[in-house]
């Protein structure tokens, strides 16, 4: 078990001895509406994961019309029941005002603020610490959106 002194070295908020810092934007490819995992495609863009021995991993979709989310990676019905919900609960048949950019697009605003636009996960040992069946979720709610772009932010301690 790997324990930090963090007592010891804080001062003032400014920093914090042994820590590290890393940041990167990560450009995912365009996907149709639903809820895609898209764990292997971040750690594939994110090598630098494994310099890390205990630390988080933060990510923020840079967009208003997607949204993030950790949940099952091994069945692709919930990711179905999830989109169905959705659609379900935020029908594009309500009459919104913010109509210009199609009809899909105020209801996508709205289940990204269900949703989240970011996520904190813990690394140990160089790797994502997430559970078995945990993956992480792109959840693209627009018909026709783009490549969409994340920002990773890593904090921790590395390896010696």
């Amino acid at each position: 078990m790997l324990f930090i002194n963090m007592a010891s070295s804080f001062q003032g908020g400014a920093i914090i001895r042994g820590s590290s810092w890393f940041q990167k934007k990560i450009n995912l490819r365009p996907l149709e509406r639903g809820c895609h995992i898209i764990t292997e495609e971040v750690i594939k863009q994110l090598p630098e994961i494994s310099q890390f021995v205990v630390g988080f991993l933060h990510v923020q979709i840079m967009h208003t019309s997607a949204s993030l989310a950790l949940n099952e990676n091994w069945d692709p019905d919930v990711r179905k029941d999830v989109e169905m919900f959705l659609s379900r609960l935020v029908p594009e048949s309500m009459p919104f005002r913010h109509s210009c950019e199609g009809p899909d697009d105020m209801p996508a605003h709205i289940k990204s603020c269900f949703m989240g636009s970011s996520l904190t996960i813990p690394i140990t040992k160089g790797s994502l610490n997430i559970g078995t069946w945990q993956g992480i979720w792109l959840c693209e709610h627009r018909d026709r959106a783009g490549s969409r772009r994340l920002l990773v932010t890593i904090h921790g301690a590395e390896s010696e």
